[in-house]
C-alpha cells in the first residue's frame, strides 16, 4: 500500500477488531473464512469487510475466502505490531497501575520501560519489577531510552505541558486518558480516550431503550 495513500479514520478503527476476531478464529483451529461467514461473527456487513480490506490489497479470492492466518499476520502489520515500542505511563495512580499490569500489551510489542508521578507516596514503589521514578526523572530517562509511547493518566491541569514536553523529547505517540483532547505538533501521534465519553454514550444507549420499551408497553395498554 502507497505511504500517502489515505485511509479513513472508520477503516482504520475497524482494522483492530478485523485482528481480533481473527485471532479467535486462529485459536479455534478455523484456517479459512469467507468475508460472509466473517460478517455473521462481526455484526458487519460482507461488502463492508471486503471495501476495508481492499484498501490494504483485498487479501482474498472470490469463491475460496481468506487464509486466517495470513490476514490475521498482514493485519498485523498494517497496524504496525511487528513492531517493538517502548512505553512509559505518566501518572501512576490506579489508573496508571492498572494499565501497567496489563501485560496483554506486551504482547502486541508495547514494552512498558518506565513509571513516572510527582506523589511521594507513589515514587519509589514497583510495580511488575519497574520502579516509579519521580517525574523530574523523566527527560533524561526517554531521551536515553528513546521512548516511542507515553501513556497519560494525568489531571486536565497537567496534562498538556508534560505532552508538550514528551513530544520536544522526541516522543512519537501519545496515549491520553486525561479529560482534555491534546492538539499537538504533526510529528506526535496523539489518541485521546475519554472513558467518561465512553461511559455516557452507553448512558444515551441504555436510555434510548428504556424509552423504547416505554413506547412499546403505551401502546399496548391503549
Amino acid at each position: 500500500m502507497p505511504a500517502n495513500r489515505r485511509i479513513s479514520m472508520a477503516v482504520i478503527r475497524r482494522l483492530p477488531r478485523y485482528y481480533r476476531y481473527l485471532g479467535e478464529l486462529l485459536e479455534n483451529g478455523i484456517k479459512r473464512i469467507s468475508s460472509k461467514e466473517l460478517s455473521e461473527r462481526m455484526g458487519v456487513t460482507a461488502s463492508q469487510i471486503r471495501q476495508d480490506l481492499n484498501n490494504f490489497g483485498g487479501f482474498g479470492q472470490q469463491g475460496y475466502g481468506y487464509n486466517v492466518e495470513y490476514l490475521y499476520k498482514e493485519i498485523a502489520k498494517i497496524l504496525g505490531l511487528d513492531n517493538k515500542y517502548k512505553v512509559i505511563i505518566v501518572g501512576v495512580g490506579n489508573l496508571g497501575q492498572a494499565l501497567a499490569n496489563y501485560v496483554k500489551f506486551e504482547e502486541r510489542g508495547f514494552v512498558l520501560c518506565g513509571l513516572f508521578d510527582v506523589n511521594p507516596r507513589l515514587i519509589g514503589m514497583t510495580i511488575r519489577g519497574i520502579e516509579v521514578k519521580d517525574i523530574d526523572e523523566m527527560e533524561a530517562f526517554v531521551k536515553e531510552n528513546k521512548i516511542d509511547i507515553a501513556y497519560l493518566t494525568l489531571p486536565k491541569s497537567k496534562v498538556r505541558k508534560v505532552a508538550e514536553d514528551l513530544a520536544s523529547w522526541g516522543v512519537k505517540g501519545l496515549w491520553n486518558f486525561s479529560p482534555v483532547d491534546l492538539d499537538l505538533s504533526s510529528d506526535v501521534i496523539v489518541e485521546d480516550v475519554h472513558l467518561s465519553d465512553s461511559l455516557m454514550t452507553l448512558s444515551y444507549r441504555i436510555n434510548r431503550q428504556m424509552q423504547k420499551k416505554e413506547a412499546q408497553l403505551k401502546k399496548l395498554h391503549k
